[in-house]
């Protein structure tokens, strides 16, 4: 119920920014803007949904920056310099993801180390073979014609709306992400590892006293956040057909954790929606768009983005505590009813 209530909110705040932006700007609305818009929500929101699984367990992941940056410099570099096939390349990149979620899962639940230390270190590690690798080169496919490159710049269909020339098409990494967030949802909430995730984050000790394998969850969320930020890192190197070493995906991680808290996952662990995961992508990049065209200094994003992102989590704290105070209340109401009979 808090979920639901939650994603409405959140909903709420989409189209309050959306209507705003559209009133203060015309083009705005124009095709051209709108596909655009729904391409960066879809890849952001490809990056939440990874970052949505390790805090439902109560960890995190800071290396998807990283992550995107070392896939979107090693598959090109793979393709041009070291003239593997394209499904080559990709198959020898995942398997590194696979490699790398497993490392922090294994740190993370073998050694006992903190989650945020072990991908903080992750977070310098790739940065630095990324760099070293390429030799700190910008990589790109140049030329080079790939059918992949349509999943990430491609858009299905054509909507003819009139005062515009160009028809309204939808861009398939939105489609994809859609897509990825039905079944990351599935996996959730009609799996029993999904509600395992959930009852990890709730409670790690009591999940283990009742005869949950916390260890494989924790290792299985972090492998899924590797792989589907791998994902996204290959889309964005698509999209962008270039990748500088240093800071390619730079900042990524912050853009994915705060699309997850902003929709719903608490960094406490044990709660999360995945539609509310792409909701709050859509509210990061509606903000960022909307600073670019109602013509406010570009210098502000960071600084409004956090501050919506600090009042939204603000209002849910205040939200949650009132929630528990009325549970508390009526937990003495009918204490006190039971004693009178």
């Amino acid at each position: 119920m808090h979920s639901m209530k939650r994603n409405i909110g959140i909903l709420v705040l989409v189209v309050v920014v959306f209507c705003t932006a559209a009133i203060g700007n015309e083009n705005f609305l124009s095709p051209y803007n709108i596909e655009n818009l729904l391409q960066r929500i879809g890849l952001f929101g490809i990056l939440g949904i990874a970052a949505a699984f390790t805090i439902i367990t109560g960890g995190i992941d800071l290396s998807i920056g990283s992550v995107v940056g070392l896939v979107g410099c090693l598959v090109p570099y793979l393709i041009t310099h070291k003239q593997l096939s394209p499904a080559g390349s990709i198959f020898c990149v995942f398997a590194l993801l696979l490699a790398i979620g497993l490392a922090h899962g294994l740190l993370i639940t073998k050694l006992r180390l903190q989650p945020f230390i072990v991908t903080l270190c992750g977070l310098l590690l790739y940065r630095g073979l990324a760099r070293w690798i390429t030799g700190d080169a910008n990589q790109g496919f140049g030329r080079m014609e790939l059918g992949l490159k349509w999943l990430a710049t491609g858009n299905i269909g054509a909507l003819h709306i009139a005062g515009y020339k160009q028809p309204y098409r939808l861009p398939v990494p939105f489609v994809l992400c859609v897509v990825m967030g039905i079944l990351a949802a599935l996996f959730l909430s009609r799996t029993i590892w999904g509600r395992y995730l959930f009852a990890l984050g709730r409670n790690e000790q009591a999940a283990r006293y009742s005869g949950i394998n916390t260890d494989r969850m924790i290792i299985l969320a972090y492998v899924l956040c590797a792989l589907i930020s791998g994902f996204g890192g290959l889309l964005f190197v698509l999209d962008l057909n270039s990748a500088q070493p240093a800071s390619f995906g730079n900042f990524y991680e912050l853009y994915a954790i705060a699309a997850a808290v902003l929709g719903g996952c608490s960094l406490r662990g044990g709660e999360g929606s995945i539609f509310g995961v792409i909701l709050g992508a859509a509210v990061m990049r509606l903000l960022y768009n909307s600073i670019n065209m109602l013509g406010l200094p570009t210098t502000l994003e960071f600084a409004i983005v956090g501050a919506v992102i600090l009042v939204a989590v603000i209002a849910d704290e205040l939200v949650r505590r009132a929630a528990s105070r009325r549970r508390l209340r009526r937990s003495i109401a009918a204490e006190a009813e039971s004693a009178e009979e």
